[in-house]
């Protein structure tokens, strides 16, 4: 058969792709912008005729009928590794389970005892030569799409052709089904004055030829900001935003001073929104690699003078940081913020940065704190954090002993806070 022939006969109805699924499946759709937004809008109409059917989700930025509190879904659960809005709202109702892990070794844990039945993305429509892409992420899409029972690919007439390592050939498709729609996309969160004095703080760190790695949010958005006078700035980084696609634009990143990829912008998946898809569609100087890879610290490392951006939600008076729970009630994940400290500190002139405001937003509790809040996961050990940056500066971690880290950070507390902070240090004796 021809390509088009070996298309028509995998072509099938959405119905037909909901009937595929039988009771104790695992189901692995892809991530973001890859998500199969037809198949999961009408996964819930199955509840009734299937039992302890479980679906892998991650940082989710849709809200799919099976995922609705308000609604008595009993035989789909969620098993996610990293928590969004839809995850912590079914979390209470026990309908998901957080899987702890660092994002490279995702794929490879999940596949020891919870090999996929079903694999389903949304991808590109299929080229002359056989080929989809697979175009806004490839976290953990690769191994589980060769692991899986079942390939089912929504085509969308939507999607970018993002170049890198994620085409998949028609002969690896077990069904196709088309589904045209928008891609779920985000708007750029505004920078405000704290988020501006951390992003120039940060920006000093940064120095022409460096590589660097950021994520999401108003702190990562005032760096790239605060990043428009460097020059032949290179990116190695699991995700690629907005702001590092106008760096681009600017000159200021053009990745010809790495080690490694040259010329190329580096990520595993990108996100952001319709202006950010249009810039990366066909752009040759972008590469979307496996997650696997592109957050192994060793190959990350590969680049000198990497700069690893990370946020976190709370700092205790010795460096311990947690970044994705308040308290024992878990809110994010760890994505790759390990990967990517290990590897800035195995890099030949690396620097780590971890980046909070000094409180919460009324002022009224201080995110540096004597220890953490009982039940906090400890996402970043102490003995790996380097430095810890608020808006009243810098706190050195790397090299530095139980005392002076907490003398560092109570320096960069609110003002309100530090005495209070320097007191209880004294009664826990940290120092």
């Amino acid at each position: 058969m021809n390509l088009k022939q070996q298309y028509a006969q995998k072509l099938i109805s959405l119905d037909s792709v909901l009937e595929k699924v039988k009771s104790d499946d695992i189901i692995l759709p892809a991530l973001a912008g890859c998500e199969p937004s037809g198949f999961l809008e009408r996964l819930h109409e199955i509840d009734d005729r299937v039992n302890n059917v479980r679906v892998f989700n991650a940082l989710e930025f849709s809200t799919f009928p099976f995922q609705d509190p308000e609604k008595n879904i009993k035989n789909i659960h969620s098993m996610c590794y990293f928590f969004g809005k839809s995850s912590r709202n079914i979390h209470p109702l026990k309908r998901t389970s957080l899987l702890p892990c660092h994002f490279r070794n995702f794929s490879k844990w999940v596949l020891e005892d919870k090999k996929p039945n079903i694999f389903i993305a949304s991808v590109t429509p299929m080229d002359r030569f056989g080929y989809f892409t697979m175009s806004l992420s490839l976290v953990y899409e690769r191994p589980f799409l060769e692991a899986a029972d079942i390939v089912i690919l929504e085509v969308n007439d939507k999607m970018p052709r993002v170049l890198g390592d994620n085409i998949i050939h028609i002969s690896q498709v077990d069904y196709i089904y088309e589904y045209s729609h928008n891609i779920v996309s985000v708007s750029t969160q505004p920078v405000g004055e704290v988020e501006k004095k951390i992003g120039a703080y940060i920006a000093d760190f940064i120095q022409d030829g460096d590589t660097f790695q950021l994520g999401i949010g108003g702190i990562p958005n005032a760096v790239a900001q605060s990043l428009k006078n460097k020059k032949h700035l290179g990116i190695h980084s699991e995700m690629l935003t907005e702001g590092m696609a106008e760096l681009m634009k600017a000159g200021v990143v053009t990745n010809l001073k790495k080690k490694i990829h040259k010329g190329k912008t580096v990520a595993a998946f990108a996100f952001g929104s319709n202006n950010l898809y249009d810039f990366l569609n066909d752009n040759p100087a972008i590469a979307i690699l496996d997650g696997d890879y592109v957050n192994n610290p060793y190959i990350i490392a590969q680049n000198d003078n990497m700069i690893s951006i990370n946020t976190t939600m709370q700092v205790d008076l010795t460096g311990q940081c947690c970044s994705e729970s308040i308290g024992s009630r878990q809110y994010s994940g760890i994505g790759g913020q390990i990967d990517t400290v290990l590897g800035a500190l195995m890099s030949k002139g690396g620097r780590s940065i971890i980046a909070l405001p000094s409180t919460t937003k009324d002022e009224k509790i201080s995110k540096i704190t004597p220890f953490l809040t009982t039940g906090a996961a400890v996402t970043l050990s102490r003995n790996d954090v380097d430095y810890v940056v608020t808006e009243y500066g810098v706190a050195k971690m790397r090299g530095q002993t139980v005392a002076e880290r907490a003398q560092n950070l109570i320096a960069i507390a609110h003002p309100k806070f530090r005495k209070e902070l320097a007191q209880q240090a004294e009664q826990l004796q940290i120092w």
